[in-house]
């Protein structure tokens, strides 16, 4: 049985592992001041899957509330969703994405929005298959100022 529960800043060294393997490798210390900007947040979130009564995380899924601009409403967008490799194909997707549905929800919120990259072509099915279709596809250009 999974629980899904809100992220702790205890929860930072295995965050650092699953962030590895999404593909973005980090320091523990950068990953533990991120989180607690986010702990410290009022329109971020991060949810946890663990197993029931356990310390071990199978994965994580980050919202954030985003305000509106002229061209769309304010919305949730899912910043970040990361299953652990060993507990892929197990449900913990579908749970961690109905409870940021579900946080949405709470927040009066009626509209999630996310993105995932072109390199990650074996997600977009799972999104597909849970509702979510594609509105867009895009680039995203980066600058160091």
């Amino acid at each position: 049985m999974t629980e899904i529960r809100p992220v702790r800043a205890a929860d930072a060294p295995r965050l650092t592992g699953l962030l590895a393997q999404l593909g973005y490798p980090g320091e523990l210390d950068a990953v533990t001041t991120r989180l607690a900007a986010v702990l410290g947040s009022a329109t971020q979130q991060v949810l946890v899957a663990t197993p029931a009564g356990g310390s071990r995380i199978d994965g994580y899924v980050g919202v954030e509330r985003r305000p509106p601009l002229l061209e769309q409403d304010e919305r949730v967008e899912v910043t970040g969703l990361v299953v652990d490799a060993a507990a892929r194909r197990s449900g913990i997707g579908r749970a961690l994405m109905r409870a940021a549905e579900q946080w949405a929800a709470r927040h009066d919120l009626h509209t999630v929005v996310l993105r995932s990259n072109v390199a990650r072509p074996e997600s977009h099915p799972f999104y597909e298959g849970i509702g979510y279709r594609r509105k867009a596809t895009s680039h995203l250009y980066r600058k160091e100022v």
